[in-house]
């Protein structure tokens, strides 16, 4: 299960129309509204600078988060729009679904590597390169992995950790339909210019037949 699933704070929004948005956007709120789950929807209320913050961590709409409302039970939620103004390009708006804990949603994961000690290519001075220190996984609401684990144990210098050398926690897919790198083993940079200039030195030189 996820170790902490933030919480965004709503207040309930009195009023419907665009007079009670615009309201809210003068007293430093941003209008939503929660919808979706069996229940009734919604109209909310989030500070505008709790938003923001959250917009500029990234992976808003694809995070899920534990609403919390003054008056109402917890329930998670994931975001599937937000609106922003046109001219200031500022969030204006912002839609929030209810999820059971049976919903599939994509999420996206931290990696964990393990098996550093066991690796011939680090131990020889090769450099673990994180293509992707996150994956994006269709996962239950209810069964949200931490993390997932890859291991890196007897891989060598040229070689590349893919999504299929790793287990999945039950119930979670990539959503990505392809093999996908995760993680390589690079040659040390003084290695691969030994290497490049190796190569250069052993290149046949052009010939003015070649060069015909």
């Amino acid at each position: 299960m996820a170790g902490e699933i933030p919480d965004l704070h709503a207040t309930v929004r009195t009023g419907t129309g665009k007079g009670a948005a615009r309201q809210a956007r003068r007293d430093g709120l941003v209008p939503g509204i929660v919808y979706g789950g069996g229940t009734d929807p919604l109209p909310i209320n989030v500070p505008y600078n709790v938003l923001f913050k959250q917009l500029k961590q990234g992976r808003f709409l694809a995070t899920l988060f534990n609403l919390k409302v003054d008056g109402h039970d917890d329930v998670r939620v994931i975001c599937r729009n937000v609106q922003r103004d046109v001219v200031k390009d500022l969030p204006a708006h912002l839609d929030l679904m209810r999820l059971k804990r049976t919903s599939k949603i994509a999420l996206y994961i931290p990696v964990e590597i393990q098996g550093q000690e066991n690796c011939p290519g680090i131990r020889r001075g090769g450099v673990l390169t994180m293509v992707r220190p996150e994956v994006e996984l269709k996962v239950t609401a209810g069964d949200i992995p931490e993390k997932i684990v890859a291991n890196v144990a007897g891989l060598n210098i040229g070689d590349t950790l893919t999504i299929s050398m790793v287990d999945l926690p039950a119930g979670a897919k990539p959503t990505i339909d392809r093999d996908f790198v995760i993680a390589n083993i690079q040659a040390p940079s003084g290695l691969a210019s030994q290497a490049d200039e190796e190569e250069a030195d052993t290149a046949e030189p052009e010939t003015e037949d070649d060069a015909e």
